[in-house]
């Protein structure tokens, strides 16, 4: 983050094996850490959401924006942000405070830090071969590229559901001749759950808010 300052436009995506372990600070509700895990993880350990949020999100600027894509199983809060958007009763996306019961601050010094992640904490996401021969690719981040290619200025609103939808149709058979479907549907014939989640370091309109990377 050395250097960032306000008018910036950052991206981080990480695409691999995500897990989870006890919680030690008191700053879970569910009483574990969600992790990556890097190519050395067995000998230097995986990386902690706590450590993700330090690094990246809490030194964020005003007036910068930072655009997590995490696609990895037990994802939900990796970057450990205060907002998780979460559909009510009305079947819209509302706001829900995630904030730690330790009273920790977990957002930014003032910019904009949003996370989408592949599933939700307890969950694991699916990847595949079929996209690119021999290299593996996430069905979120497929479903995350699709959506934004296909209908450029999309809001977050809209492309949040077009990545669940996309996914869910694929678990379910539905639409199985879809453009994005017909290929994510091989990754859950064996039952996987797996739902893309969208988290925030603040509070705004999804429905009217653009994604600009």
């Amino acid at each position: 983050m050395e250097g960032c300052k306000s008018g910036d436009s950052l991206v981080f995506h990480y695409s691999g094996h995500g897990a989870q372990q006890p919680n030690r600070n008191g700053d879970e509700v569910d009483g574990f850490d969600e992790t990556i895990c890097p190519l050395d993880y067995e000998k230097e350990g995986m990386i902690l959401d706590d450590e993700i949020n330090a690094t990246i999100v809490r030194p964020l600027p005003k007036g910068a924006t930072l655009h997590a894509i995490i696609d990895a199983c037990h994802s939900g809060t990796v970057l450990d942000l205060p907002y998780f958007c979460r559909m009510n009763q009305n079947g819209y996306y509302t706001w829900e405070d995630h904030s730690p019961p330790s009273g920790a601050y977990k957002g930014t010094s003032g910019g904009l830090a949003l996370c989408f992640s592949a599933c939700d904490d307890h969950q694991t996401s699916a990847d595949t071969s079929a996209l690119a021969g021999n290299a593996m690719t996430g069905g979120m981040t497929f479903s995350f590229i699709q959506a934004v290619q296909s209908a450029p200025g999309l809001t977050y609103g809209a492309l949040h559901l077009a990545m669940r939808t996309a996914i869910r149709e694929a678990k379910t058979g539905i639409r199985f001749n879809g453009p994005i479907t017909s290929v994510l549907r091989k990754m859950f014939h064996i039952g996987l759950s797996q739902e893309p989640q969208l988290s925030a370091s603040e509070k705004f309109d999804i429905y009217s808010k653009r994604v600009v990377l």
